[in-house]
């Protein structure tokens, strides 16, 4: 019996909301979920961190150390059981490899989430160990080509999770090249023993993961699209530069992943600054929250898109992470020319959830003007920009 599979509808609530995104206290946290976790007493639950999600700080009597997420009202249960289940899978897949996953604790009754009323809805919840480890900033090559073996580590336990993910949208289904082939091909591209691991990871998956959606155009494009519009209004002056340069950035997807790109489950925000921790040349991944089918261009192109690298940097700290990952599995010169694209891409999906989700812990004031002078003219700096632009003066 899959316990992560979703069983919460009856807590769903057709009253209207009397809050968008509240934080819930401690000790209501405490009263509601210790005794459903096997862990014994709990010494401390602290509030830790604001982000998309709340995450607090859990101790235990007998000195266990855990992080609590409350997931924004928005989670789709099923993502979240998508997510979690996946952690679980890969844990096991990564064994005495270069990469670790931090999987959920599971409740005395064996699920992997519960539900907790709020004033905003249902709000999700699920315990993690901590990860042990420090923060690498990834400032030196040594650090980004640990990193490169430890990112295809996890692409390639995520094929043997997953060995038959289908490509998603771009209009080019023909896009899953490798992936549409099962894991058979992309193991003959790796050392004997993880090809071997491969054929056996398949046959150790009693059951498929929970759905997900496909990180296609829908996903990265259209629905961010209609977010930033909902934000700032369908008539503004920048909408139909917005709604031509999303074409433009869909029809170059759409292109480039009809050459065949590497297609299989990815990360989902694989900057590598807050969502993975390192232990010597081991680094433990987590923050798996858009964990989806994608190509994995699409998944590495934030890891040069990430933050706190000088511009210089930028690319010396790429290549040496495209060395330590390319030790590990391939990643065709194809895939590695589409990860600027999907850099492109990848910011236009970031835009997306600003509009989304910022305005609900933030307030608009942040979101407004300058925040969208600011992505309209990073975006205007690129030709498909430069092209929208003038299309959309005509």
């Amino acid at each position: 019996m899959n316990l992560s599979k979703p069983h919460f509808e009856h807590a769903k609530t057709d009253e209207e909301p009397i809050a968008s995104r509240s934080i819930l206290r401690s000790t209501y946290i405490e009263r509601r979920l210790s005794d459903l976790y096997a862990l014994g007493k709990w010494t401390e639950c602290r509030y830790w961190l604001r982000g998309l999600n709340d995450t607090y700080r859990v101790r235990t009597q007998d000195g266990g150390a855990y992080m609590l997420r409350i997931y924004r009202a928005e989670s789709r249960e099923s993502d979240i059981a998508f997510e979690l289940e996946l952690l679980e899978r890969l844990q096991a897949e990564l064994l005495g490899t270069a990469a670790e996953a931090s999987p959920a604790v599971r409740l005395a009754g064996g699920r992997l989430f519960s539900a907790l009323p709020a004033p905003e809805g249902v709000r999700f919840a699920a315990l993690f160990r901590e990860a042990e480890g420090a923060e690498d900033l990834m400032q030196d090559e040594a650090s980004c080509i640990a990193f490169g073996r430890s990112a295809a580590e996890l692409h390639a336990a995520m094929d043997r999770v997953s060995p038959r993910t289908a490509a998603g949208d771009f209009d080019a289904v023909r896009g899953a090249g490798r992936a549409a082939n099962g894991a058979a091909e992309a193991a003959a591209s790796e050392p004997p023993e993880r090809a071997a691991r491969a054929f056996s990871g398949e046959a150790r998956a009693a059951e498929p993961l929970p759905p997900r959606a496909p990180a296609d155009a829908e996903v990265l494009l259209r629905a961010p699209l209609r977010m930033i519009l909902a934000q700032i209004g369908e008539d503004h002056p920048e909408a139909p530069f917005l709604r031509r340069y999303a074409q433009g950035l869909e029809a170059a997807a759409s292109e480039a992943v009809s050459g065949g790109l590497d297609f299989g489950l990815c990360h989902g925000d694989m900057h590598g600054n807050n969502n993975a921790l390192r232990q010597v040349d081991r680094f433990t991944h987590f923050d798996f929250e858009f964990a989806a089918p994608g190509w994995r261009a699409w998944d590495l192109a934030q890891v040069k898109n990430r933050k706190r690298q000088q511009s210089e940097r930028i690319e010396p700290l790429w290549q040496a992470f495209l060395e330590g990952y390319r030790s590990v599995r391939s990643f065709s010169a194809a895939d590695e020319a589409a990860v600027e694209l999907f850099r492109l891409v990848r910011r236009f999906w970031t835009m997306g959830l600003d509009a989304e989700i910022a305005p609900l812990c933030d307030g608009a004031l942040d979101f407004g003007e300058d925040w969208l002078a600011g992505f309209a003219e990073e975006f205007r700096r690129h030709p498909l920009g430069k092209a929208a632009d003038t299309a959309s003066a005509l």
